[in-house]
Order: C-alpha cells, then structure tokens, then sequence
C-alpha cells in the first residue's frame, strides 16, 4: 500500500530525472537506503510508458538485491548481446537498481555504454562510498548523477494536503488558518523528518518504530557490512554527539579525546557518514585567511527524524529546548533541497564568535539566518557586522514569527520569511 501511495507524490527531482531520459549519459540516481530510489524508477518506468508511449517489452527492470536479477550481470559480453538482439529496431530502456553490486561495475556498465547501442541505462545505488568503490574509474563524459533525498517540506505537504502543497509552490497568498497548518505541518517535519515511510505511517509510535529499523538496515548494512567499521559503540557514540552539537564548530581532538579514539578514526567515521547521506558537512567563508581563521567545519543532519532517533528525542516542539538547532537544520535542508548549491553553502564566523548562520555563494552573495521566534523586524549585531563587511545582495532572516515582510536596515534590505517560504532564485 505504502509504494501505492509514494508513486503518486510527485518528487522534486522528478522532472529534471525524466528530462534526462532522452539524453545518451548514463542517468545514475544516488541516495541513502530507503529514500525512494526504487519507487522513483516505478515512476520513471510509468512516465515512459503512459507519457512517451513506450512499450513495456521495451523496458527492462532489474533489482541486484534479488539473486535473480544479480545473475543477469555475471557476463558482460552475453549482457551485451541480449541487449543488441532487442535493440536493432527500437530504443531500449535499462533500469538497474543497486548498480554497484555489479561485478567491477565501472568496467560493467563502461562496456555497455560504449557499445553504442539504441540503449538507456538508468542505474540507482545507496552510498557513494559503495559506489565508488563499485565504479572504480570515473565514467568521465558517460554520466550525470542526481541525488535523492528524504522528502523535501513541499513533497511532505504533498502527501499531507495537496491543496496546500500547490499553494506554498505557487507563492499564492493563503488564509491565517491554513498558515497555520503549514506551520503545524513543518513543526511535524522538524520532529520526524521526510523519510517516505515515516511520512506515510500515521502514528507516533509507528513513526519511531520505521526510523528504528532504518537507522538499524544503515548500521548493518552501510557502517559494519560495507564500511567494516569494526568499532560500533564508538561510531555510535561519535554519532550522539555530533546530533547534540548540529550547527557548532566540529572539534575533531576534541571529539577524538571524548570517545577516546585516534582522531583518523573519527575524520574517518565523520567523513564516512557524509559519503553515506548520514551527514551534511558544511565549510568557513572567508576572503581573507588571515583575519577569519576559522577552519573548522560544521554537521547537520540531512534528516531530522534519523537525528532525532540517535537524541532519542521526539517531543513536541513545545517542549524542547533544542528547537532553535533543529530549525538551524531544517532551513539547511531547506536550501540544500532548493538549490543543490552543497558546494558553494559555507558559514561565517569570526575569532571573537560573531557568526551568520549560512552564507550562499552563487551568482550573488545570499546571507541566511535562522531565529524560531522574533518579536519584531531587527537583526543580530553579527548579521549586521557581515551585511556592513561584504554587502551581500540578499539577507535573509527564516523564522515562525515574520513572513513576507521586506525592512531596510543600515542601508540593507533584510528578507523576513517563515523557513518554508525561502525562496532563493
């Protein structure tokens, strides 16, 4: 029932996914375990049959999961001729969940690719580190990746009230009371996070119960299978503090002499859980080395629910004192989702502890903070201190109290928005 109801939530990514259907490259889709990425290639796999009237003995589905579908690849000359025998008059779509898990994958599907048949591979695959060490070479010029993540709030909203879905994506202009059960809604997302099962599970308890077992499948399968990190109860201590301290500077000698470990082994463990969607690593921005020397990198979570599993925390918003971090996170998530711009996101901080919560380098400098609460339209001396230091063409001040509301500040347009009505194009 549940992969009923997920194939009918639109995914933000779908469309740039279904749009790369018709290019030569390789579609590879990446993302954490349980995100969707199957369900997504059923969607791909409906789209090309119902909107491009593609015939269905023309699409051929594999899962490596299954020993079934794993014995197909064992051959790679044999592969090939079966795909050319039903190629020779029609294009053929190949859609591979799991690719790493192919026999010197890279090799694999290199082959495939450059035998320059009437083909198109769509490949999926959970860790980047699995992947990598499956596609050994780079497939240079014979792929594009895209990522998948737990839903973002739109998608959330979608399956919750599809009204009120289309009304935040239209920047339409919504009554108090449906502002109000947006508002509600992102409170449920802070405390849950997006992972498609626990959004379509309809108790608390059912919700803690999914995020248990996928945190436990990540744990077996990702951190002591693939990963052989023989050390778990450090890995798992590691983790607890890092979702105590999202958004502080991330002391690696301090963290090492805490779990008592070497500090290898937690830029290991650290670096580990980034390749695996775990964690979302963000770095300093400075444009002078020596005067902003804060080189220490900063950790969200990519979802709020996996954190707050590990916090062992799911109180209502009410009643916590980390709502502040959480929503820190959340608008992460936020920009991460909507713009794809990991690279260029960096935050600011000085010596003496003045601090911008996230600033966006793009084709225009975008400072972002984020208050739960505000009682009126002012800022923080540290938003002003970098609004007078590097002028950014947009601030942007996320919060439940202010939305919509545009106040020039020292000669500064400062943007009060509520976090999920960031809007950054």
């Amino acid at each position: 029932m549940e992969n009923i109801v997920q194939k009918y939530i639109k995914r933000d990514i779908f469309e740039k996914v279904a749009d790369h259907l018709k290019k030569p490259e390789i579609t590879l889709i990446t993302g954490s375990r349980q995100v969707g990425k199957t369900v997504l290639l059923s969607q791909l796999r409906e789209f090309l049959i119902k909107e491009k009237s593609v015939k269905e003995d023309l699409i051929f589905s594999y899962n490596l999961d299954l020993i079934q579908d794993w014995e197909v690849f064992q051959n790679q000359t044999d592969f090939i001729k079966f795909l050319r025998d039903r190629s020779q008059k029609q294009k053929i779509y190949i859609f591979v969940d799991e690719a790493q898990k192919v026999p010197e994958a890279t090799r694999f599907f290199k082959g495939v690719y450059d035998s320059k048949l009437n083909i198109k591979l769509i490949l999926t695959g959970s860790s980047s580190l699995e992947l990598k060490a499956g596609f050994k070479e780079t497939l240079a010029g014979r792929k594009i990746v895209f990522q998948i993540c737990p839903f973002s709030f739109l998608e959330f909203l979608r399956y919750k009230e599809k009204f009120l879905a289309n009304s935040l994506q239209a920047d339409k202009k919504i009554s108090n009371i449906d502002n109000k059960k947006i508002k509600d809604y992102y409170k449920e997302y802070l405390v849950f996070g997006g992972y498609p099962r626990v959004v379509l599970s309809e108790t608390k308890e059912e919700k803690i119960s999914i995020l248990k077992e996928i945190y436990s499948s990540y744990v077996e399968k990702d951190v002591v299978g693939f990963l052989e990190i023989k050390n778990k109860p450090v890995f798992n201590r590691l983790l607890k503090l890092l979702a105590s301290q999202i958004g502080q500077l991330v002391n690696i000698g301090e963290l090492a002499t805490n779990l008592g470990a070497d500090r290898k082994t937690i830029e290991k463990y650290i670096f580990s859980l980034e390749e695996t969607f775990i964690l979302k690593k963000i770095s300093p921005y400075f444009t002078n080395p020596r005067q902003e020397v804060i080189k220490s990198g900063k950790v969200y979570f990519a979802d709020l629910g996996i954190r707050n599993l590990v916090v062992e925390n799911f109180n209502n918003l009410t009643e916590r004192v980390d709502k502040g971090v959480l929503l820190e996170n959340a608008v992460l998530i936020e920009i991460f989702q909507r713009s794809n711009l990991t690279d260029k996101l960096r935050f600011w901080r000085t010596k003496q502890g003045a601090e911008v919560d996230f600033v966006i380098e793009s084709d225009r400098l975008t400072a972002v903070e984020s208050k739960f609460s505000i009682k009126k339209e002012s800022i923080s001396l540290s938003l002003r201190n970098f609004i007078k230091k590097f002028k950014p063409e947009r601030t942007i001040v996320a919060n439940f109290s202010i939305d919509s509301k545009k106040v020039k500040i020292e000669d500064a347009l400062i943007e009060f928005v509520y976090p999920f009505n960031i809007r950054l194009k």
